[in-house]
């Protein structure tokens, strides 16, 4: 028995390290392809690091629909790993273990993917799959790695020459009429994290039915190791810039409904991509919109540490800070700010006193919502006609003010599974739904055909979005869009600035008209194997033991996404997952839910007024009873985890 391997069934012996991680790193040693594998558990082992293998090693990193996340960084970096350094003060290699976001792992997903796509295209021709990546560390080495793989294993590959944004990845992918896609990325997650996620071939994550065999695929392989085929049926790589950045860009040009505002608005943002990759497309993009634009210096620099940021999430008030005081010094309008893969937008805005207010996802998405609804009326997208096939779709967590608007304009709303790839889903739904010698090849047709299609064989998508500030106003995108989010945005203030109002004016319009809405965002973190173990235990005692009263409110109604047999608006069934609903007999709601990405349980709080003049005391109102339903639901999650 090797020096190793005694330590290690020594520590399992004694408790300090978990049966699976045993387990797992057999699994890994005898499938790694790198001989540092062995020195850097070693290593751990002999120091006694017991709590970082097992948080390395307690479980395999299960591909699921959102594709691999997880630490490329341990907590604990080995000096195996460092080696020589990386880039942005980096190690030189990922971290070693069958639970983090290294080459072992990447190597079984990308294959599996590429398995499934071939199996999918049949022995007709290669299939071709797209690969973009973000500024995270190891991003670009697990974006070469995977485009080498695919050729290697017969299939054409498409490589971005550089970072670019997650909802460009699956814009090329309906663009290149390719058969799968690939974003590095860990989207909004600390330095430390990266993942993996796949697209399909319409260029949405992975959806049932291709979702549980593309997992299938990836999870039975257990090893890093591959026979690559003959050089005579390799395939090739082709690198993407500037050209599909045009055509992008373009594309995007068709989510304006009334262009002719932007001319002469005059506009002056500060634009900051938080050390992302936003700034391709979204800089450029504004400034041939006619406005001006202002970056933070320091966080253009793209870099893989996040710098200037405890977390690069535009949901976080720090993370626009740097953003704000520059708009403050140069006399800005608006701020938007937004994450490292640029799904995600954040904003502040001025008011009518001067004073930059930042603007909650729920404020955000209700502005472009209700600003489009209105809009699609007054320039003829929309009668009364055609209504009825026009809607939003939402998650269930996101604000019901967007359902109050759908309701006021007669339009439909979806609620759908927090996730855009539910989203995506139901966009490919309504695609599918136009006769197929009506819509030939939908890909090459412009915005307005498409649109007048839609409304005649199926439904009209007019906007979309999550909380989580996720938006999406258009179908040849089907992912959230950071860079479509800030060309609908633009023309939101342009708007209001045409009618002499500020945008936290215009919101408070809104709340006039449709009463006042508030959302809260809270989580509980549990961090490594035993968080792991809380989080679950936590999310299952609410459908064993559901609520029955809440901060003195009686419990009117309760769904239980796990458990219950749930459908949507449209009457599709909704797939099980670990989700409670909970509405109050006065109005409230909440619900909680384990985070899919990160190592929380999150809350989502709900309050609302009727209508009403007097926006400030509603919004007081409906603050304090927030305040109070919070510390409810915490102080009984806590009695749940006692």
């Amino acid at each position: 028995m090797s020096v190793l391997a005694s330590l290690l069934d020594q520590a399992l012996a004694s408790g300090h390290l978990l049966e699976s991680s045993r387990k797992n790193i057999d699994l890994l040693l005898s499938g790694s392809a790198s001989p540092l594998a062995e020195t850097a558990i070693s290593e751990l082992a002999t120091a006694g690091e017991w709590e970082e293998l097992n948080d390395r090693f307690f479980k395999t990193l299960a591909f699921g629909t959102g594709g691999l996340r997880g630490r490329t960084i341990g907590k604990v970096v080995t000096a195996a790993e460092q080696g020589k350094g990386g880039p942005n003060d980096r190690p030189e290699h990922p971290c070693f273990g069958t639970a983090t976001m290294n080459f072992f792992n990447v190597s079984r997903a990308v294959r599996g993917l590429i398995a499934y796509a071939k199996r999918h295209v049949g022995p007709s021709r290669k299939a071709k799959l797209v690969f973009a990546h973000d500024t995270r560390h190891f991003s670009r080495d697990f974006a070469e790695f995977c485009a080498k793989v695919s050729t290697e294993l017969g299939c054409d590959a498409f490589l971005y020459e550089s970072g670019r944004a997650t909802p460009q990845l699956s814009f090329t992918i309906r663009e290149l009429r390719a058969d799968a896609g690939v974003v590095l990325t860990a989207s909004h997650n600390p330095s430390h994290d990266n993942g993996f996620k796949a697209y399909f071939n319409d260029g949405a994550q992975i959806v049932e039915p291709d979702a549980s065999a593309i997992i299938a695929e990836v999870n039975a392989l257990e090893s890093e190791i591959y026979e690559a085929l003959p050089a005579s049926e390799h395939g090739t790589v082709t690198t993407l810039g500037a050209e599909m950045d045009r055509r992008y860009m373009d594309r995007l040009k068709s989510l304006l409904m009334q262009p002719q505002l932007l001319t002469g608005a005059k506009t002056r943002v500060v634009y900051t991509n938080l050390h992302g990759v936003g700034g391709v497309i979204i800089v450029p993009m504004l400034r041939e919109l006619g406005f001006e634009v202002i970056t933070v210096p320091e966080q253009d620099v793209q870099d893989g540490r996040f710098p200037t940021v405890d977390s690069p999430n535009p949901e976080n008030a720090p993370a626009l800070k740097m953003a704000i005081d520059l708009a403050e010094k140069e006399g800005a309008e608006i701020v938007i700010g937004t994450d490292p893969d640029n799904d995600r937008m954040g904003v502040a805005v001025r008011d009518s006193a001067g004073q930059m207010r930042l603007l909650t996802g729920n404020q955000i998405g209700s502005l472009m919502a209700w600003y489009r609804a209105k809009t699609a009326f007054e320039i003829g997208w929309l009668n009364d006609t055609t209504r009825a096939r026009a809607l939003f779709v939402k998650t269930f967590v996101t604000t019901e003010l967007q359902s109050a608007i759908a309701h006021r304009y007669g339009i439909g709303v979806v609620d759908t599974l927090t996730g855009f790839k539910y989203i995506a889903e139901k966009l490919r739904k309504y695609e599918d739904a136009i006769p197929a010698d009506k819509k030939g090849d939908y890909r090459s047709l412009d915005e307005t055909t498409t649109r007048n299609l839609r409304l005649e064989y199926s439904r009209f998508f007019l906007f979309g979005g999550e909380e989580s500030y996720g938006y999406l106003g258009c179908d040849f995108v089907r992912d959230k869009d950071g860079n479509g989010a800030a060309v609908m945005f633009a023309e939101v203030a342009a708007y209001a600035k045409s009618v002499g109002k500020t945008l936290a004016d215009v919101l408070d319009d809104i709340f006039r008209e449709f009463g006042y809405h508030e959302e809260r965002g809270k989580s509980l973190v549990m961090e490594g194997a035993d968080g792991a173990a809380k989080i679950q235990a936590l999310a299952s005692s609410y459908s064993h033991n559901p609520p029955v009263e809440v901060d003195g409110s009686a419990v009117a109604k309760i769904r239980d996404f796990a458990t219950q047999d749930l459908f949507d608006a449209e009457g599709d069934a909704l797939p099980k997952e670990k989700m409670l609903f909970v509405d109050l007999a006065d109005g409230r709601s909440f619900a909680v839910r384990p985070s899919g990405t990160e190592p929380k349980i999150k809350f989502y709080l709900f309050g609302k007024t009727t209508p009403s003049d007097d926006v400030a005391a509603s919004k007081s109102k409906v603050g304090a009873s927030l305040d109070s339903l919070w510390s409810a639901i915490e102080a009984d999650a806590k009695s749940r985890m006692a």
